[in-house]
């Protein structure tokens, strides 16, 4: 049986991973409404659809379950290269400015580098190098 973390959704990295989930899905709805170009389109659900599938992973507790990969680490490095990405997709599009659509796609865009950074930065800082983790620390 799966467990839910119900307070995952109310906790900062939860509620990071909404606004991402909300902004990566303006972001798309923008462009596909302009007719932008299809690269803006499949970034912005290629970044919608991964932040979607770590927001599932980390509400239904599944990071513990699957060990063979360090998480938060991934995700880290899902936000960075979505951030480069999304720099120079966003400039273009804002540069271009083909349509109002494609503009504010843009911004929401450079919004969402933004929500990006804050997430890999809120997820580095609970990463634990060289210290030790959880309960297995000796108190004296």
């Amino acid at each position: 049986m799966v467990e839910v973390n119900t307070g995952y959704p109310r906790s900062l990295p939860g509620a990071l991973k909404i606004a991402r989930l909300v902004v990566a899905f303006v972001t798309f709805i923008c462009f596909a409404a302009s007719k932008s170009h299809e690269a803006f389109i499949a970034l912005a659900i290629m970044e919608f659809v991964i932040t979607l599938l770590f927001f599932v992973l980390y509400l239904l507790k599944l990071d513990k379950k699957m060990k063979f990969l360090f998480w938060p680490l991934a995700d880290i490095f899902n936000s960075l290269i979505a951030v480069l990405f999304f720099i120079i997709v966003c400039l273009c599009a804002i540069i271009i400015k083909t349509t109002t659509g494609t503009l504010v796609g843009g911004v929401f865009g450079l919004l969402l580098v933004v929500l990006c950074i804050a997430d890999s930065v809120l997820l580095f800082k609970k990463i634990t190098f060289n210290k030790p983790r959880g309960r297995n620390v000796i108190t004296r």
